[in-house]
């Protein structure tokens, strides 16, 4: 019988084979903390099906008709029952013990289930390999179910693609199409690859991207990214980016890597199993051997399959496979709502946060800019805003961009040569043989260009032009604060979280933003180097906290703070790829349901090692007090492992 193999962090200790519950089943040959192939069905498990059926009709036949079998039929059925069922765990345990590793699930259940067939206790020995399969088959199916659900919340990419090829249209697999390529997307259809919207304007269901089903309309130019649903009219898109590299696809990357990062909680699991494992193996063998010094009635078959349940019971599948599948039913939940975390581990930083440093532009306002006000010294309005648009369309900065639409056609009616942009200063380059700023306060200044000091009182933001080392005027922008930045701030003060912005914007203006918003604390006139400082400083203090950017120059903070979190949508290459969580919809009450997912996964895994350590310790007790069976130690075992699954499980369905 052939099966699917996949690995599942589970065991108690490093093993280099999989497990599964077919006799002939094909063990995987793969290092690590892995667990069994246990493929869902009946079907794919008929031996397990026949010796769970063996062992009822024996059952039935012993305790309900009193059926008397010769001993060694009763070996030789149950034996054939007992093989059915655990024959790869059998194998499994034998692999290790030639490499000197005892210390492991399989071992253990090796010893108590031949141990209860070395006292008659047949049925016994049956039932627990029995119940233990069937845990572990549940265990893994959970686990496949959880990964499974996680991938097609997300993985909607279509498998064909309208691609305009001569003026035809063909259905081609999108893999074979090329950049600038046209693609075409009727209603209802997925969109496959990134690209830019050729036709006037058309509406898109996102929620594949942002967890927002809200509709959002495009204009021809913008950007349309595969996993969009097209909603009303026919849409054409030129591909901008190849399937491989959609950013569709670098989200599924990222969860599929989010998914082998572990947590400190299931790092200490793993290291807490390695220790626990051996130390009750050798307390089972204490239960067994010691009580002959201390027992004036010893008796060692009763001594021996107390020593057995011990086994049992003690087995540590319950906390090695509810607490990863418990991380996966965050990152799942994190992924229904427009948030992608980059492992499990970033689930317990965000716990943890008492302080979020926020960026302005992009981050709290929509870095949607637009010239408010012209004012020339000794030049022409149109021509200051020409010689303006000309320098700034080198830079993709949103500033940049607002002047360059403002300009319009004009923009176009000259080049710059030797254009530099100084980070947190602005543009210099020379156009026509003069040399033009284009930036803050700050540039000018570095470059001893005087400027009337009432320039500096102004609130607004502004871009100061000089031509060849001399004031010429300014550019007034606004930008918009995003509709649900005063909620979100809101929020993390109700969970206790400091708020700050920092900004390269200059002070009045990031004032102005944070009173608006009610931040505690904002620090503007700040260049990429100073946010670094600003955040080591704060780091310093003892707060632990998150960093929220979306600009390039965000990216070295990102990676600085205990949680960097990038604004997706918007949000540049650099700082997606160093962010350890991705807010995909670039809304900044996001950030507080990351917050609150981390605790909510947080609390379901505690309640799950919680749970499964009670039970054990109470069975445990049990077990070496005599009260206890093998059966109730197996089911105790097996009933733990399903409800500690059930509750990570449900994760994934909860509201925020």
């Amino acid at each position: 019988m052939k099966s699917n193999t996949r690995h599942t962090e589970c065991c108690s200790t490093d093993i280099d084979e999989q497990p599964g519950n077919s006799g002939n089943q094909k063990i995987a040959q793969a290092e690590g903390h892995k667990h069994g192939t246990l493929v869902a069905g009946w079907r794919s498990h008929w031996n397990l099906l026949l010796s769970f059926l063996i062992l009822l009709v024996m059952l039935v036949l012993e305790y309900g008709f009193n059926t008397v079998f010769p001993d060694l039929i009763s070996l030789l059925i149950f034996g054939t029952a007992y093989l059915l069922a655990g024959w790869t765990v059998l194998d499994l345990a034998f692999r290790k013990l030639k490499r000197f590793d005892i210390f492991n699930e399989f071992f253990l259940m090796s010893v108590a289930t031949i141990g209860a067939f070395l006292i008659g206790e047949y049925s016994e020995g049956v039932a627990v390999m029995v119940f233990y399969s069937v845990g572990e088959w549940f265990q893994d199916s959970a686990v496949n179910r959880a990964k499974r659900s996680i991938k097609a919340l997300l993985d909607i990419r279509p498998d064909e693609v309208t691609v305009i090829r001569e003026g035809t249209e063909n259905r081609v697999d999108p893999l074979t199409v090329e950049l600038d390529e046209a693609i075409l997307i009727k209603p209802g259809e997925k969109v496959a690859l990134d690209g830019e919207l050729i036709t006037e304007n058309a509406s898109f269901n996102t929620a594949a991207l942002t967890g927002e089903s809200k509709p959002d309309t495009k204009y021809k130019g913008e950007t349309i990214l595969a996993g969009m649903i097209n909603l009303n009219t026919v849409a054409v898109v030129r591909v901008k980016a190849l399937f491989r590299d959609s950013k569709l696809s670098r989200i599924l990357e990222m969860v599929q890597d989010a998914t082998a990062r572990k947590s400190q909680t299931q790092l200490f699991i793993s290291k807490f199993a390695k220790v626990y494992t051996p130390i009750v193996f050798f307390l089972a063998v204490a239960v067994c051997f010691l009580p002959f010094f201390f027992v004036e009635d010893y008796n060692f078959n009763t001594w021996f399959y107390r020593s057995l349940v011990f086994l049992v019971i003690s087995c540590p599948c319950a906390l090695v496979v509810s607490i990863p599948l418990g991380y996966f039913g965050g990152i799942g939940l994190a992924s229904r709502h427009g948030i992608l975390f980059k492992g499990g581990n970033f689930l317990d930083v965000m716990t943890k946060i008492n302080a979020v440093i926020m960026d302005k532009t992009g981050t709290l306002t929509k870095g949607v800019f637009k010239v408010q006000e012209v004012v020339a010294d000794g030049i022409d309005k149109q021509e200051l805003i020409r010689l303006a648009a000309i320098l700034e369309k080198s830079s993709t900065h949103p500033i940049a961009l607002a002047i360059t639409e403002y300009a319009g056609e004009s923009a176009e009616k000259g080049n710059a040569e030797k254009v530099e942009e100084i980070p947190g200063h602005g543009l210099n380059g020379i156009i026509e043989g003069k040399e033009i700023l284009a930036g803050n306060l700050k540039l000018l200044k570095k470059f001893s260009v005087s400027y009337p000091d009432d320039i500096g009182q102004i609130v607004d933001t502004i871009v100061v032009i000089a031509i060849s080392n001399r004031y010429a005027g300014y550019i007034t922008i606004a930008d918009e604060i995003k509709e649900d930045a005063v909620q979100a701030i809101n929020d993390m003060h109700r969970l206790n979280v400091k708020t700050v912005m920092l900004s390269g914007d200059k002070q009045s203006v990031v004032d102005q933003v944070a009173k608006k918003l009610g931040i505690d604390t904002a620090y503007g006139d700040l260049l990429p180097e100073d946010k670094v400082k600003k955040v080591e400083e704060l780091k310093n203090s003892g707060l632990y906290l998150a960093f929220v950017g979306d600009g390039v120059n965000d990216a070295p903070v990102v990676a600085l703070a205990d949680a960097g979190i990038a604004m997706g949508g918007l949000g540049s290459d650099a700082t997606i790829e160093t962010a350890d969580v991705v807010i995909q919809n670039d809304h900044p009450s996001k950030i507080v349901s990351a917050i609150l997912i981390g605790k909510i996964t947080r609390n379901v895994v505690w309640q799950n090692i919680i749970l499964a350590m009670v039970v054990k310790i109470i069975v445990l007790g049990l077990g070496a007090g005599g009260v206890a069976t093998l059966w109730e130690a197996v089911i105790a075992d097996v009933g733990v492992a399903l409800l500690a699954i059930a509750n990570a499980v449900r994760i994934q369905k909860m509201q925020l």
